[in-house]
């Protein structure tokens, strides 16, 4: 690993983590990748390639329905990978994960099916004000069709939630709606204090995880969550493949969302019958290669470990906070926690004045990858008084060099636009 290695970056493992992803060997503009848009889609080392490849190769076949080797072979490998992900997240059952496209729609599938069965007027689904676009549109959505009433929790100027009025806005509603870390501030909320809450309210608690359970160790039963979602591409896993986590419970109360294909147990003329869990809400041909890259990648992290993950991203942080406050003073404003143990590796940022797409451009030349824009989270942008950031956000590959590149690029986004 060029810099700094892992382990001086505070963590408790020291293995050459870049070299196995593939991508960042490149060079862009006559540069080394510098890639930091994780919080976006993260990069895919050669282990999932290699069993998404394999699965291609020598397995390829559809699952469940087939009884010779290479569909039952097809349908172990997808059924381990629902094994891998369960334990990853310490789930009660392999049954309660059901595969989905992406976190959006795990979230749609929970706002049609549990939403649409159980939330009428006078009800009230409570969310915050630091929530993706995915855990705000599908409510918006329902709550026009249904007429309940959607409440904010507010943030802090710190970038934390402002939870003085929590029990206010959980009176009477059935459901609490939160991202368990802001892809733009980088905040961790406390989750359990948020479930527990939620629960004394009468309300269930549902837990946008999509930019946590790629960088800290997951416990749906220490969250407190009933619900919770998140996608395979930013935990070095493929595109095209995501989780819906629910208790059994609800999973088995709610109508599917989806018609067709392995969710039928029996069809006549009058009417059908729904598969058992989780088959009840996997409709049709699953995303078989993408959910066993989704497998390997659990296994992959699993050998790093989550707490070494999550101990490399904090000093990591630090090192950037710090860098960047040090170089770039008061030309720079990071948004949320100051506090990196309180954060994820996720640094949006307002550089001056000047545009976060020219920032991204400028940074581009010197082969350093940030996001710029909104980041789907336009609310947010509001009471940040802002209309975009420069987010550069961080994963198990990155290291102090890659911070060096940002901080070195930001000089040159300073020279070119006169400061």
């Amino acid at each position: 690993m060029s810099g700094a290695t892992v382990a001086e970056s505070g963590s408790a493992f020291d293995a050459d983590v870049k070299s196995q992803f593939p991508l960042l060997r490149r060079s862009v503009h006559g540069h080394p990748i510098v890639y930091l848009d994780s919080a976006a889609s993260s990069q895919k080392p050669d282990a999932v390639l290699d069993a998404m490849d394999d699965y291609y190769r020598c397995v390829n076949a559809n699952v469940h329905r087939g009884a010779y080797q290479i569909a039952a072979e097809a349908t172990e490998r997808m059924e381990r990978a629902r094994s891998d992900v369960a334990r990853f997240i310490a789930a009660p059952s392999a049954r309660e994960i059901i595969f989905t496209k992406n976190a959006t729609e795990a979230m749609n599938l929970i706002a049609r099916s549990w939403g649409g069965t159980n939330l009428g007027p006078g009800d009230a689904v409570v969310l915050t004000e630091m929530e993706h676009h995915a855990n705000i549109v599908p409510w918006h959505i329902l709550a026009a069709e249904r007429g309940f009433e959607i409440r904010w929790i507010p943030i802090t100027a710190d970038g934390h939630l402002d939870l003085a009025d929590l029990d206010r806005l959980l009176d009477g509603a059935k459901l609490l709606s939160v991202t368990a870390m802001s892809n733009v501030l980088g905040t961790l909320n406390p989750v359990p204090r948020l479930a527990a809450a939620a629960h004394d309210a009468g309300a269930l608690c549902a837990v946008d995880a999509s930019q946590y359970v790629p960088h800290l160790p997951t416990d749906v039963g220490a969250l407190g969550a009933d619900f919770l979602v998140f996608t395979g591409h930013k935990m070095c896993g493929p595109t095209g493949v995501g989780v819906l986590w629910g208790r059994s419970e609800l999973l088995e109360a709610m109508p599917p969302f989806l018609g067709g294909g392995e969710m039928i147990l029996d069809v006549t003329k009058e009417g059908f019958r729904p598969n058992e869990l989780p088959h009840k809400f996997e409709a049709g041909t699953p995303p078989i290669a993408e959910i066993v890259g989704l497998g390997a990648a659990v296994r992959y992290l699993e050998h790093i470990g989550m707490e070494s993950v999550r101990s490399h991203e904090v000093s990591l942080t630090g090192y950037a906070l710090r860098t960047l406050t040090e170089r770039h003073g008061t030309d720079i404003t990071v948004h949320g926690p100051s506090e990196p143990a309180e954060r994820g590796g996720v640094l949006s940022f307002v550089y001056r004045d000047v545009h976060p797409h020219d920032i991204s451009q400028v940074l581009d030349q010197s082969g350093v990858c940030v996001r710029a824009g909104h980041h789907c989270a336009k609310p947010l942008m509001r009471c940040l008084g802002v209309s975009a950031t420069t987010r550069a956000s961080l994963y198990v590959y990155n290291d102090t060099s890659d911070i060096d590149s940002l901080a070195d690029a930001l000089d040159e986004v300073g020279a070119l636009f006169g400061y």
